[in-house]
C-alpha cells in the first residue's frame, strides 16, 4: 500500500535560529512590528510503500533520523495519509 507522509522539521526550541532572526528583522523593517518570534523550518513530502500504516510510520521515522533531520539540533513530526 502507498502512503504519503508530510514531514515538518524545525530547529529545537533551545537552538538559536539565525535565519528566523534575520527574517524577523526584515519583517520589522517592513513595518510589521506586531510579528514576534520567527522560526524557519522545512516541509518534506515523501511517498512510501509499506504493508500497513505502522510499517510506513517506521520507515518515515527511520528516514528522518538517518537523513532528513539532524536530530541533535532539529525536531520532526509527520502525518501519514
Amino acid at each position: 500500500m502507498k502512503y504519503k507522509a508530510t514531514i515538518h522539521i524545525m530547529p529545537r526550541d533551545e537552538i538559536l535560529d539565525p535565519q528566523g532572526k534575520a527574517t524577523l528583522l526584515g519583517l520589522h523593517n517592513l513595518g510589521l512590528d506586531d510579528i514576534g518570534q520567527v522560526r524557519i523550518g522545512k516541509r518534506i513530502e515523501v511517498e512510501v510503500e509499506a504493508k500497513d500504516k505502522q510499517a510506513a510510520e517506521d520507515k518515515v521515522k527511520e528516514a528522518c533520523t538517518k537523513l532528513l533531520a539532524n536530530t541533535i539540533i532539529e525536531k520532526f513530526e509527520f502525518e501519514l495519509n
